[in-house]
């Protein structure tokens, strides 16, 4: 397995927007063909063009996480201007269209000024795409959360585990008591529920504990996001250790499932990548949802021109009846399946009163800054709108500095100027900050391993 050399590294460049063939589907077809991810089971290509798109709002956060993805010059960073912002949600549906997911994110994004948050969110709404609100669950009030539902928020992603370091929360068993807190603030509100835990060596063993809190509150919970520690950003915590990986992190999420689930019915770009489970709950058991690998494929692709909307389930239900109706040759396959699925699951949904909700397991194996591998980052689902274009997060984060602390050109019947990200000034100067001025401001504001370097730089001199 080859990596990237650094010069790769620094010359890759965002993908630029095109109007002409081959359109962003097409591309996306091709690049999953060139990794050898391409087939029945891939919606990458085929159902959309891109998974979803991370709209980074601020480079500031309230928490220090050990695995950090932040780079340590991120917090000297100014929020973009809100102009700045907005022309990335435009050129996010330039690139990808209608119905792309659009992570708000950061940093934490409640950081921003609250009626900049809710004009981004309205923004976005007004393009067609669906926005997500990534939080560590701070400042997500149930006022702000009623705001921006109100501005057209579809999801709500709460990002809790042991690498955030609250006080008072040793292991992932005792941040339920947030995880449950959080599901509080939105219990009622027309959003989804999302949970990201980072998987790292000393929380590993507590998946199965976790997924168990996920399970009895399924419906409330619709998908629990595991993502595998990766060496980047500022955080303290280097290594996974070779324990943890996409297949063990399977099994741990099956035994609290108390389930065998099939990760692979339903790919999610690069196999090496992501990983998408859906189970069904009815009194109070999972089961798999998508364990007929070849009728899932089918339906897939069969279905891959039909709009469904997950936020509107009623609507889903509506669309696949109206397509069924119009494609008959599926309907026995269809009600064979929903048979067996129905008497394999009989006593549980007798037991349920037929009841049933669905909850999703996402895996995500993010790499390492510097073990880079081009097939994944040419096949990558999950990428990261700059000023310039869409790139994949895990380049993003490998060279976040080449692209917050570039000025950000601003156009007026004057002529061009630049925002400056150190000072939030507007300058006639276009170039990047050199370094001494990186290190007058991000000395102010350090976390992660630059802040652990000068604190033993401090103390080493102390000694002496």
């Amino acid at each position: 397995m080859s990596h990237m050399t650094r010069h790769e590294i620094a010359d890759f460049e965002p993908e630029r927007c095109s109007d002409s063939r081959p359109t962003a589907i097409e591309r996306a077809r091709e690049a999953m063909a060139r990794a050898g991810c391409w087939n029945m089971n891939q919606p990458m290509g085929r159902r959309w063009p891109i998974g979803c798109v991370a709209l980074e709002i601020t480079q500031r956060c309230n928490l220090d996480c050990t695995l950090c993805y932040l780079s340590d010059n991120s917090e000297a960073v100014r929020d973009l201007p809100i102009d700045e912002v907005l022309r990335r949600v435009e050129l996010i549906h330039r690139h990808y269209g209608s119905n792309t997911d659009v992570q708000i994110t950061g940093g934490d994004p409640t950081l921003r000024k609250r009626d900049e948050l809710i004009a981004i969110v309205r923004k976005v709404r007004s393009l067609d795409m669906r926005a997500t609100l990534m939080t560590n669950g701070i400042r997500a009030t149930r006022p702000l959360l009623e705001s921006l539902a109100s501005a057209g928020l579809m999801d709500v992603a709460f990002h809790v585990d042991t690498t955030q370091r609250r006080k008072g929360y040793a292991t992932e068993v005792e941040l339920n008591e947030v995880r449950q807190q959080y599901l509080e603030r939105a219990r009622g509100l027309p959003l989804s529920v999302f949970f990201n835990t980072t998987v790292h060596r000393g929380n590993f063993h507590e998946i199965p504990d976790l997924v168990r809190f996920f399970k009895g509150h399924a419906g409330a919970v619709r998908t629990a996001s595991f993502q595998l520690a990766a060496d980047t950003g500022r955080g303290v915590d280097r290594t996974r250790g070779a324990a943890i990986t996409p297949e063990s992190v399977a099994r741990q999420i099956e035994s609290g499932a108390g389930t065998s689930i099939n990760f692979q019915a339903s790919l999610v770009g690069h196999f090496a990548c992501n990983r998408y489970g859906m189970c069904l709950e009815t009194n109070g058991a999972l089961y798999d949802a998508l364990d007929d690998t070849a009728f899932v494929g089918r339906m897939l692709s069969a279905t891959s021109g039909v709009e469904l909307h997950r936020s509107n389930t009623r609507g889903v239900v509506r669309s696949f009846l109206l397509w069924l109706a119009l494609n008959p040759q599926y309907l026995l396959p269809v009600l064979a399946w929903t048979g067996r699925k129905a008497w394999s699951i009989r006593k549980s949904l007798i037991a349920g009163r037929g009841k049933v909700r669905t909850l999703s397991f996402v895996i995500h194996n993010f790499m390492d800054s510097h073990a880079l591998e081009r097939d994944r980052i040419d096949a990558c689902v999950f990428k990261v709108m700059t000023a310039d274009g869409p790139i994949s997060m895990c380049m993003h984060n490998a060279k976040r500095d080449s692209f917050i602390l570039k000025p950000i050109s601003i156009h007026s019947p004057s002529g061009t100027r630049y925002w400056q990200p150190l000072t939030g000034k507007s300058t006639s100067d276009g170039d990047t900050p050199i370094p001494g001025e990186l290190r007058e401001h991000a000395l102010k504001r350090l976390k992660g391993h630059a802040r652990n370097r000068c604190l033993q730089r401090d103390a080493l001199h102390n000694q002496r």
